[in-house]
């Protein structure tokens, strides 16, 4: 998604936001954000309002209310008319709902940005974004090592032979570069994971020959060090040489903020919004 595409997404949002004058409280239509957040079917969209309302509830916030039912007549093109339910969203309902969806798309990482950001100006939302792109992809790497490792073990490696088959896969990937010299060469500390600096890109390829050794050990029924080092060493391969098909070397790759300083950002970006959201009053 570049700028002028996220511009006219928060332009969008911008227009369609209604403000209650009397709760002085900002707020949106559900039916009118439902697609935005990435949900054709209104049942669906209930659905992920009904888990947002659920979690909600168990911050015990007595007196704020952000979702608020309400019924609508709508035309049905025959001259008549239908009642149907929608929803009065606050800020903070709108930012939970968001969370219900798949971050490594694009649509909901703005989402979740825009409703997250008070001050929703554009570098702020990009900046955001970015820094959840590379949290889930960071995630993503993370459980792709995780079934990596229990598949080696389960194949008869033991803890210092899956060592030797990262620290090689890490070779392949990086152009003859190990993960010591890549920490070095890149400027960060021995004892931080190579990984949490990697930008997206390069966290994105380690995943990529990941998920395909995995794939390619049940498939081919491998077992032992040996075979499958040459199979994870093959992949890395391959994925470097992908990348360097579109002039991207990924040892020469500066370093990034570290993932974990990222995730304290966002977490604190909830946190604040938590703290700061105004509900409607309650109905007495």
């Amino acid at each position: 998604m570049d700028s002028k595409e996220i511009a006219n997404r928060r332009l969008t949002l911008d227009d369609l936001a209604h403000y209650d004058e009397a709760a002085e409280v900002e707020f949106w239509y559900a039916r009118e954000i439902q697609g935005f957040l990435g949900y054709k079917e209104w049942r669906n969209f209930e659905t992920a309002i009904d888990r947002a309302v659920a979690s909600i509830n168990t911050t015990k916030r007595p007196g704020e209310h952000h979702f608020v039912m309400v019924n609508k007549m709508v035309d049905l093109g025959s001259g008549s008319k239908r009642k149907i339910k929608d929803y009065k969203l606050t800020r903070y309902a709108c930012y939970l709902i968001a969370m219900n969806g798949d971050p490594r798309k694009e649509e909901i990482a703005f989402a979740q940005s825009y409703f997250a950001l008070k001050t929703r100006k554009q570098e702020l939302i990009e900046e955001r974004m970015l820094a959840i792109s590379r949290i889930a992809a960071r995630d993503g790497l993370t459980e792709a090592e995780r079934v990596f490792s229990a598949n080696m073990y389960e194949r008869g490696v033991d803890r210092t032979g899956i060592g030797r088959i990262r620290s090689k896969g890490d070779r392949a990937l990086f152009g003859g570069h190990s993960t010591a010299s890549m920490k070095k060469r890149i400027g960060i500390r021995d004892s931080a994971p190579l990984a949490d600096h990697l930008p997206a890109v390069t966290i994105a390829a380690k995943q990529l020959a990941t998920e395909l050794t995995n794939h390619n050990i049940d498939e081919r029924d491998l077992y032992g060090e040996k075979s499958i080092t040459v199979e994870h060493v093959q992949n890395n391969e391959g994925v470097r040489d992908l990348l360097g098909k579109r002039g991207i070397k990924p040892e020469d790759l500066p370093a990034e903020e570290d993932v974990k300083k990222l995730r304290r950002k966002v977490d604190g970006d909830k946190r604040k919004l938590e703290r700061e959201s105004k509900g409607f009053p309650s109905e007495e």
